[in-house]
């Protein structure tokens, strides 16, 4: 069954900078203020942002982060593990992956939204598929793309009745 509730976070044993430090760290890296700055930015709140979106907002904010240091950052959580990166019809969004539970997504392409959902039966099936292939599955990603309800609504052309 599919969940519609929005997606809260689960408990962890390390906060996401104490991890990205150790990330850090082993690569032979610092974790800068500036990284420092952008990591407490994207886990203050739960959404998908692209990068642009993300350098608005700091500067909206009056953060001083380069748009460099804000691209080599995500790509370092991406592969910290605590960014997922999301291709999107005509952009990459980004969402938290550490600290929240595997979940799928439905994508807007008129307007972009993107919904977050669980449904029990997807895992099944990648389970199921699996097992049948010898395969052990770590984990997977499923994104329906369509139009939402309210696009919809605003696509379909109005009858004569509709506008008396």
């Amino acid at each position: 069954m599919a969940n519609q509730t929005p997606l809260g976070p689960v408990q962890e044993s390390s906060t996401p900078e104490v991890k990205f430090r150790e990330f850090l760290e082993i690569r032979g890296e610092k974790l800068t203020e500036p990284r420092r700055v952008l990591l407490r930015h994207i886990f203050d709140s739960h959404k998908h942002f692209d990068a642009d979106e993300l350098v608005a907002e700091l500067h909206a904010n009056d953060r001083k982060v380069s748009r460099s240091t804000v691209y080599r950052t995500l790509r370092l959580l991406v592969e910290a593990g605590l960014l997922r990166e999301l291709r999107l019809t005509n952009r990459t969004a980004y969402e938290h992956d550490y600290g929240y539970p595997s979940h799928d997504h439905l994508h807007c392409t008129e307007c972009n939204r993107v919904v977050e959902f669980i449904n029990d039966d997807i895992v099944k099936i990648r389970e199921a598929v699996s097992l049948q292939n010898g395969f052990r599955a770590e984990g997977h990603r499923f994104m329906i793309t369509g139009i939402c309800a309210a696009c919809s609504r605003a696509r379909s052309p109005r009858r004569r009745l509709d506008l008396i």
